[in-house]
């Protein structure tokens, strides 16, 4: 699942409602709001996107994220086709990469200078970074690094929501292009007698203001597009279930069944989620 993912999920959630994280807050301890957490996601995606045929596939994904002094982290790295089914847009001699890695470290600009810079909504402001790479041959596969600012904002109902606007660097083409505005949350809204409880949790990434001149007659590509995730997650101590919905529209710049190619790149997806938390 290409960039589903909540600010925390359970164990981070606690974290940061057990212990200030906030730079007003850490008075002279910068570490003070420092907590870690990982866990390993067995996956199912039903009709994802981009797609030239049928995309049904398993996978598993290594998610982890924290904080650490000025840094605020999340990853993850998905690993496809477990069983090397025959099967699937990942399926065996598909040529499709294995692996597909995203490693986002965020560093609070208000830790780095001791300055409170929360306005209104707006809880702390960072310096953000993204990258996202692909597990193929080097300077063919998704090879993009993204940088900006980012915020953490206070959304009605919502509550603590991640806030980022960056820069697109393609490290393969050695050239900028475009922007990304991304945003992504995790709210618990129903809870259970043992503990447990149902949260409602996903991600908007949107890119814009991107060249259209980088497709070719194969694989046409737009000036912006994205993809959104809606989830509805159980959680509790130690594992999670959950169900997502993910809709896309020209993802990755991709033009919809444009081109020789004509890949499906505007559409809905499914995803079945079964975690373990360490």
């Amino acid at each position: 699942m290409k960039n589903v993912k909540t600010i925390a999920l359970a164990t981070a959630l606690a974290a940061t409602m057990a212990a200030p994280t906030f730079a007003a807050d850490r008075g002279e301890d910068i570490r003070s709001g420092d907590y870690s957490w990982m866990q390993f996601n067995a996956m199912y995606a039903f009709d994802e996107l981009p797609s030239s045929g049928e995309s049904g596939h398993d996978y598993l994904e290594m998610e982890f994220g924290g904080r650490a002094g000025v840094v605020d982290l999340y990853g993850y790295v998905d690993v496809f086709n477990l069983f090397t089914g025959d099967s699937g847009d990942k399926a065996a001699g598909s040529g499709a990469s294995k692996m597909f890695m995203k490693f986002a470290p965020r560093f609070s600009i208000d830790a780095i200078t001791g300055w409170d810079l929360s306005a209104g909504p707006i809880q702390e402001v960072y310096f953000s970074t993204l990258f996202n790479w692909g597990g193929g041959a080097v300077g063919e596969d998704v090879n993009a690094s993204f940088w900006g600012v980012g915020a953490d904002v206070m959304v009605p109902w919502l509550g603590k929501t991640g806030m980022n606007l960056y820069a697109h660097y393609d490290m393969n083409g050695k050239e900028w292009n475009g922007y990304q505005f991304s945003m992504n949350w995790f709210k618990p809204f129903y809870f259970l007698d043992n503990g447990s409880f149902v949260s409602f949790q996903g991600y908007v990434d949107y890119q814009f203001g991107a060249d259209d001149e980088y497709g070719n007659e194969f694989v046409p590509m737009t000036s912006s597009g994205g993809a959104a995730y809606f989830g509805l997650h159980w959680h509790s101590d130690n594992y999670a279930l959950g169900y997502g919905l993910k809709g896309y529209n020209d993802v990755y710049l991709l033009e919809d069944g444009a081109g020789i190619v004509g890949l499906e790149t505007t559409g809905w997806a499914h995803y079945l989620t079964a975690t373990y938390k360490f």
